[in-house]
């Protein structure tokens, strides 16, 4: 399934755009696409532990309200990863 990833702050240094759109099977929750956004820091930046720290203490929202971990998602969703003020 297609999900966007809506990108705010600091966070949108990942892409040269404002999103990013990930590819995730079906059943998957926001915990995978946290887990598929460190994969993208590790591998864009790879010396940057600060971008890794900030994707993983980063809040996601979906339809204006802040989502857990274990969120459900679903096909075209469109989430924001919303990295915490001041860096942590």
């Amino acid at each position: 399934m297609k999900i966007k990833v809506e990108l705010f702050g600091v966070c949108r240094e990942l892409s040269d755009k404002d999103h990013i759109d990930l590819e995730l099977n079906e059943n998957s929750k926001i915990k995978d696409v946290r887990d598929l956004m460190i994969e993208i820091v590790k591998t864009k930046f790879p010396e940057n532990n600060n971008y890794l720290e900030m994707v993983k203490k980063s809040a996601f929202s979906s339809k204006d309200e802040i989502v857990e971990d274990a969120y459900k998602l679903q096909n075209n969703d469109a989430v924001s990863i919303i990295p915490p003020i001041g860096g942590g």
